[in-house]
């Protein structure tokens, strides 16, 4: 069983002030990670995370997800992958505090991108970490762009590329919100590419800087994804609730909000 999870930038940072780390918060996670493969030695996981305060504040002061053309926006394009290496460090550092085999991927050095999105991601090594019971680390990144030069491409798009060719049964999205939540503040526990209409009204920006489109975009490509891939069920969930990935994985428990097919 393959699954990925992805540590949000509003849980692992800051958003509303740069360069602000929660090491604690990644260090309950990695201690779960760990539980949950002692439960399972079949169970392949991969974590992804945001930029956060990091990558975001650089990001929008340089416009780099609209392009790089400029000497300026070059300095700002390597500049963005600057700190989105330096928080997936951080990152790393306490996955390996918690005693976590885990193996950071960097995917700007893998990815080409044509018009914003994924043309080409060499997964030959990640594919290879799996196999051998490590832990890949990957996480939004700057990327060369065939069309516009270069761009920004969020987690939820390297999740997506890695669905269809890792066999991904499971994405679960952890932030500080406890899910999708409706115009009253109570949670929606189900959206499916059918509801999406009756609750996109309800969706809005991410609090903080996010240039890559907070929860309505997150909402959006997570439905256009499992309208794509039937079998994959998509969690947004509360990073800060304890034990929440053994609760959702071990327990079953009802939590956050669940995307899925129709059928």
């Amino acid at each position: 069983m393959t699954i990925l999870i992805k540590l949000g930038g509003s849980l692992i940072t800051d958003k509303t002030k740069a360069k602000t780390f929660r090491p604690e918060r990644v260090r309950r996670i990695a201690k779960q990670v760990l539980r949950l493969r002692d439960h399972s030695q079949s169970i392949r996981i991969i974590i992804g995370h945001g930029s956060g305060s990091f990558g975001h504040f650089e990001a929008r002061k340089y416009r780099t997800l609209e392009g790089v053309r400029t000497e300026r926006e070059r300095q700002g394009f390597v500049q963005v992958g600057a700190v989105a290496a330096e928080l997936s460090q951080l990152v790393l550092n306490e996955f390996h505090a918690a005693g976590s085999p885990t193996m950071r991927f960097q995917p700007s050095s893998t990815i080409v991108a044509n018009d914003r999105r994924i043309q080409s991601f060499d997964i030959r090594a990640l594919s290879m970490a799996l196999d051998r019971q490590l832990i890949p680390l990957i996480h939004g990144d700057i990327a060369l762009d065939e069309n516009i030069g270069g761009t920004i491409i969020s987690t939820e798009a390297l999740f997506a590329h890695l669905v269809g060719k890792l066999g991904v049964q499971q994405i679960i999205l952890l932030g500080e919100a406890r899910g999708v939540l409706d115009h009253n503040g109570e949670l929606i526990p189900r959206i499916t590419p059918n509801s999406l209409a009756d609750v996109r009204s309800a969706l809005a920006g991410s609090h903080g800087v996010d240039v890559t489109g907070g929860m309505l975009q997150k909402v959006d490509s997570m439905v256009a994804l499992v309208r794509d891939h039937p079998s994959l069920t998509v969690v947004i969930a509360d990073g800060g609730r304890d034990n929440v990935l053994l609760d959702l994985l071990i327990r079953r428990q009802s939590i956050g909000t669940r995307i899925c097919a129709d059928a």
